[in-house]
């Protein structure tokens, strides 16, 4: 496993980005697999020749079968700023999805969710959490879609549910009603975009990276289609 090669998208002082494989934890659970939290403070004490511990600030998060983009701060004052746009939803993340069935060219979704452990569903009241998101449908192919999403907030599965409470679950969310399998420990939802301004430098910064292998070919953007 080379880090800078499978991993690394961009580093320095103050932030390092890295793209996150479907199936991998963030950061440790009780089944003690390997995070990508880990795996990035070892690459960084190896690289610097750091003594002691590493400083690694985790400011969010993607589910373990979610690949996709992840920003770890490497200061305690690039964490607070980070996390701070990331509360005041400064922070832009784009997502793709491959979703069962043929949802409408465009929409907005707008629910409350209740959250109850490991799961989520939409609430019939305003009780739960509000969520937003944006999406536009790519192409399509066999039942199957391609859809860009904004999100516009970060609920716990937020888009699994929401897509699945339409009749549109995500492939490989066995959840929330998906019927066709996709890869191992592995959903057709990929984090591909995250723009945020730098905690430090304060110039706007973006990051864009594709899927794992496993995801279809002949369902992906059109380069004239790439966000």
């Amino acid at each position: 496993m080379d880090f800078e090669q499978d991993f690394l998208i961009y580093i320095d002082n103050h932030i390092i980005v890295v793209r996150k494989p479907s199936g991998m934890l963030i950061q440790g659970d009780k089944t003690g697999d390997i995070t990508l939290f880990d795996l990035t403070k070892t690459y960084i004490k190896n690289k610097y020749n750091k003594p002691g511990n590493v400083y690694l600030g985790l400011v969010h998060r993607l589910d373990r079968p979610v690949s996709g983009i992840i920003v770890f701060a490497r200061t305690s004052k690039a964490a607070a700023r980070l996390n701070e746009q990331f509360r005041n939803r400064n922070i832009k993340k784009i997502y793709w999805a491959l979703v069962q069935g043929t949802p409408p060219k465009q929409g907005d979704f707008i629910d409350f969710i209740h959250r109850k452990e490991q799961s989520s569903t939409i609430s019939n009241n305003t009780n739960g959490q509000r969520a937003e998101l944006t999406y536009r449908l790519i192409k399509k192919r066999n039942n199957i879609s391609l859809v860009e999403i904004d999100l516009g907030t970060g609920r716990h599965h937020q888009i699994r549910v929401q897509f699945a409470d339409r009749g549109y679950p995500i492939l490989g969310d066995f959840r929330y009603g998906s019927r066709i399998k996709y890869g191992n420990r592995s959903l057709a939802l990929h984090a591909c975009k995250l723009s945020f301004t730098h905690p430090v430098r304060q110039t706007i910064m973006s990051f864009y990276t594709l899927p794992d292998e496993n995801w279809p070919k002949h369902l992906l953007p059109e380069k004239k289609e790439s966000i």
